[in-house]
Formats: C-alpha cells, structure tokens, sequence
C-alpha cells in the first residue's frame, strides 16, 4: 500500500469515528419531539459523515481504477444536480404519519449517470445530489440512507452495464444495445425495491426511533412508491440514453468503460 492510499485511509477512519462521536451528541436532540431543523440538520450531517468515512477507508482497497478526467468530473456534476432537481422538484410527496415517501424523478439520472459514467461516479452523482436535496427538503433525517442506497444503485447499474455486458465497448458486447441497458437498469432498481423500504425499516427503529408499527407502515407505503420510481426510472433512463448515445458517440463524448 503507497503512502496515499494510507493517508486516504487514516482521514477516512478519522472521518467516520468523528461522524460516530457526533451522531451520539446530536441524536438526543434530533429526536426530541418537536425537534426543527436546526436539531434534525446536524444529526443527518453527522450520520452522512460517518459513511463517507468508511466509504473512504474503502476506497483505496479496491482495484485500481484509469485516472479522472475533468470531462468525467463535470458530467457527475451535472448529474448530481440533475438528481437533486429531479428529486427536489420533480415529485410527489406521500405523507405516511409523521413521515413521508415520494414519487420522483431523481432515480432516472442516477442511472443515466451510471450508464454514462461507470458505476462509481454515477453511484456519487446520485449519492451526492439526492443527498443534497434531502438535507433541504422535509427529509433531513433521510439523507444517509438516501448517500447509502443511490451509491450502491449507481454501483450495480455500473457493474452490469459496462463490466457485464460492455455497453460502451461494441466489439466485445455480446447482446443487442438496447437489451444491455434494460436489463442493467433493472438490476440497479431491482435492488433498490427490495433494499429501500427493508433499510428503511430498520434505519427508521433503530437510528431514528421510531415505533415498530409506524415503521412496518411506511415500508410498506415506500414499498409502493419505490417500485414505482423504479418502473420510472427503466424506462426513461433506457430511452435518454439510447436517444443521446449517438450524439455523444459522434461527438467524441462518450465514455469507454
């Protein structure tokens, strides 16, 4: 391991115990009844700290990966906010309670930045924009599990797109374009019905405590408005991105995974 790796490492652990001391000092607050922003904003900051740590301490253990470039950099950008408008603006929310679930539009460029990006950064664009509008909307205390959930979206959209079918490469990819994509896009949404309301459910008890049956209630209800999203999410970003593949393609835009 090169001096790099090691630093990234140790600021990561740092990272993470520092979020860990943190949450334990804002949680009291956070959940007080009648707790406002001002309570609930730092308890999510500190929850999203501790994973980006041991996001960080991650990282450095796996392969290696080709260097970043500025266009990579500024198309997750845009992404990440693409994510947080489609979220912030485009959805309907859902009260279940003293919570809420949405129907959104934020999941389709989540995706659409994996199957442009690679995995990683498509799984940071949604990560870091969803995130971003959970901490300004009326979902604070969901910002971590929402970092948590679109990252690995992006990481399994990712993997099946460019590591299982070589979707930007055209002489290895074996099935037809449009095929890759679908069934890529599904594999990320497919996760995503089945993790959002199962960690929802566990992250609302035991992190934000709240009580069995109105936990139970609203996975049940976020059962229904993931699956939707996720419906959402296949077809729009299969079709955004088959219609702006060529374009990209001709303009020398597109990634090569």
């Amino acid at each position: 391991m090169n001096k790099r790796k090691a630093i990234t490492m140790i600021c990561g652990c740092v990272a993470a115990i520092l979020g860990v001391v943190l949450v334990i000092l804002t949680r009291g607050a956070a959940l007080a009844k009648g707790a406002g922003t001002m309570q609930t904003v730092p308890f999510a900051l500190s929850l999203i700290l501790t994973v980006v740590g041991i996001v960080t301490v991650i990282v450095p253990l796996l392969p290696r990966q080709k260097e970043v470039n500025v266009r990579t950099l500024t198309l997750a950008a845009l992404f990440a906010a693409l994510c947080y408008i489609g979220f912030t603006y485009c959805k309907i929310d859902i009260p279940v309670g003293a919570e809420k679930t949405a129907f959104h539009l934020g999941n389709v460029f989540c995706v659409m930045a994996a199957l442009l990006l690679g995995g990683f950064w498509g799984g940071m664009a949604g990560a870091i924009g969803m995130t971003l509008a959970d901490l300004t909307t009326a979902y604070v205390t969901s910002a971590p599990k929402t970092f948590v959930l679109k990252l690995c979206i992006g990481l399994i959209v990712g993997l099946l797109a460019h590591k299982v079918f070589k979707l930007s490469q055209e002489k290895e990819r074996k099935i037809p374009l449009a095929v890759a994509t679908v069934i890529s896009c599904i594999g990320g949404m497919a996760f995503n019905i089945v993790a959002d309301p199962l960690l929802g459910y566990y992250y609302k008890m035991y992190v934000l405590g709240v009580p069995q049956q109105a936990a139970n209630i609203w996975a049940k209800m976020g059962a229904v408005t993931t699956a939707v999203n996720a419906v959402i999410a296949v077809v729009a970003a299969t079709v955004f991105y088959l219609a702006l593949r060529p374009a990209l393609k001709r303009a020398k835009m597109l990634p090569q995974l």
